[in-house]
C-alpha cells in the first residue's frame, strides 16, 4: 500500500508535551467497527471492560538511555550526544549519535553528567542514519546502573525538539508496573494507569498479565520507502512466558477478551501467535510489520494512544479496526481537541472482523 494512504493533517497545538494530571484523567476515545466512535474518559474502563477478560500490558522499565559527553582523540575533545535504542549483548549497545560525523571506529567516548566518573565507552561500529555500536567498559547490571546514574530520559522526538527533559520525566514516562529494564522509549498506553485503577479492575474480575518487549527508538524513525511493501521494520526483544500463555488461554477458553494495552503488547502477542494461529510462548527478536490485511489471532481489543501521520503505529491500528473506521476516528479526534502521542489521550479500538475468521 502507499504509505500516503495513511497521511492526515495533525495541528501542532494537540501535540502533548506533558501528561494528563492524575495520569489516569485523560480521555478515552472508544472505536468499534463501523464508524462507531464514543468519547469517554481512562476510568470508564471499569465499564467497558468485562470480568472475565484480561489486560496484557507490557513490563519494561525504560533506561534513562540519552548520555552525553565528549569524544577523545589524543588531546582533542568534542561535544557528542547518543541515544541508545537496542542491547547488543551485556556491555554494548546501539545508539543513534549526534553529531555522528565527528566519530570514527575505535573513539574513546567519555559519558556522564560531570558528577561522577565518566562512563568510558568506544565506537565498534558505524552504521547509516547516524547509527552506532558502543561498546562500554562496564556491563550487565553494573552497566544499567550506570547509564541510570549517567542518563536522561529519551523523551519521544516531537516532545524533546518543543522543550527540555524535566525532573518529573522520570516518573510521568514510566508505567506503574514497569519492572524489567531495557526499553529506550515508554510503552505509552500504559503511562494512563494507577495502582488504584488497576486494583478496581482486579476486583471487577479484569486479571491483568505481563509480557516484556523493550521498546526501541526506531519506534519513531521516520517511514522513508513509498510504499509499505518496502519498508523495513525495526526489531525489539521480547518474551511471553509459558505460564503466562497458559493463564491467558485459560481467560480466552472461558469466554474472555484479550485486551492488549499498547501496541507493543499487541505486536508481541501476535508475534507469539503467528506460526501455529494459537498462542505459544515467545522469547526473541520480532520486527513484525502489521497493515491493513493482517489477521489478527489473539488480541480482541487494543488500548492504545494517537500516533504519528504515515507512521508504522497508524497502520497497525488501521489494520486493527479498518482504515475507514480509523480515519473517521482520527478527524474526530482532531476535532474534538483530543491530545495526540506519548503524553497525550489514548483509544481503545475493537477489532474489525477479517474474511478469514469465520473460515
Amino acid at each position: 500500500m502507499r504509505v500516503t494512504e495513511f497521511d492526515f493533517e495533525l495541528p501542532e497545538t494537540l501535540i502533548a508535551l506533558h501528561p494528563a494530571e492524575p495520569r489516569d484523567s485523560a480521555r478515552l476515545l472508544v472505536v468499534r467497527p463501523g464508524q462507531v466512535i464514543a468519547d469517554q474518559y481512562i476510568p470508564d474502563l471499569k465499564t467497558l471492560l468485562r470480568p472475565g477478560d484480561v489486560l496484557v500490558v507490557n513490563d519494561t522499565r525504560v533506561l534513562p538511555a540519552e548520555l552525553k559527553g565528549v569524544r577523545v582523540r589524543g588531546e582533542v575533545r568534542a561535544n557528542v550526544s547518543f541515544n541508545l535504542h537496542k542491547r547488543v549483548d551485556a556491555n554494548t549497545w546501539r545508539a543513534f549519535a549526534r553529531p555522528a560525523k565527528k566519530l570514527a571506529l575505535l573513539d574513546r567516548l567519555e559519558l556522564g553528567n560531570g558528577e561522577a566518573e565518566p562512563l568510558v565507552a568506544r565506537i565498534a561500529g558505524k552504521g547509516e542514519t547516524g547509527e552506532v555500536t558502543l561498546e562500554f567498559e562496564l556491563g550487565g547490571a553494573a552497566l544499567d546502573e550506570a547509564i541510570k546514574s549517567h542518563g536522561a530520559m529519551p523523551l519521544p522526538p516531537y516532545i524533546g525538539a518543543k522543550r527540555a527533559v524535566e525532573e518529573r520525566d522520570k516518573v510521568d514516562y514510566q508505567t506503574v508496573y514497569a519492572a524489567e529494564d531495557g526499553a529506550v522509549a515508554a510503552p505509552t498506553a500504559g503511562l494512563h494507569f494507577t495502582e488504584k485503577l488497576l486494583q478496581d479492575l482486579s476486583d471487577m474480575d479484569v486479571a491483568m498479565e505481563r509480557v516484556t518487549l523493550h521498546v526501541g527508538a526506531g519506534t519513531f524513525l521516520p517511514m522513508k520507502a513509498d510504499d509499505t511493501d518496502d519498508h523495513v521494520m525495526h526489531s525489539e526483544w521480547g518474551e511471553i512466558d509459558q505460564a503466562t500463555v497458559e493463564r491467558i488461554n485459560a481467560r480466552r477458553a472461558a469466554g474472555g477478551r484479550v485486551i492488549a494495552v499498547g501496541t507493543t503488547s499487541l505486536r508481541l502477542l501476535e508475534t507469539a501467535s503467528r506460526a501455529t494461529g494459537e498462542l505459544k510462548p515467545f522469547v526473541g527478536d520480532t520486527d513484525i510489520f502489521i497493515t491493513p490485511g493482517f489477521r489478527f489471532r489473539t488480541v480482541d481489543v487494543l488500548m492504545t494512544n494517537f500516533h504519528l501521520p504515515k507512521s508504522t503505529l497508524f497502520m497497525l491500528v488501521s489494520a486493527f479496526s479498518g482504515m475507514d473506521t480509523m480515519k473517521a476516528a482520527y478527524a474526530h479526534a482532531i476535532a474534538n481537541g483530543y491530545r495526540f502521542y506519548s503524553y497525550g489521550d489514548s483509544s481503545l479500538l475493537h477489532r474489525a472482523p477479517h474474511p478469514e475468521d469465520d473460515v
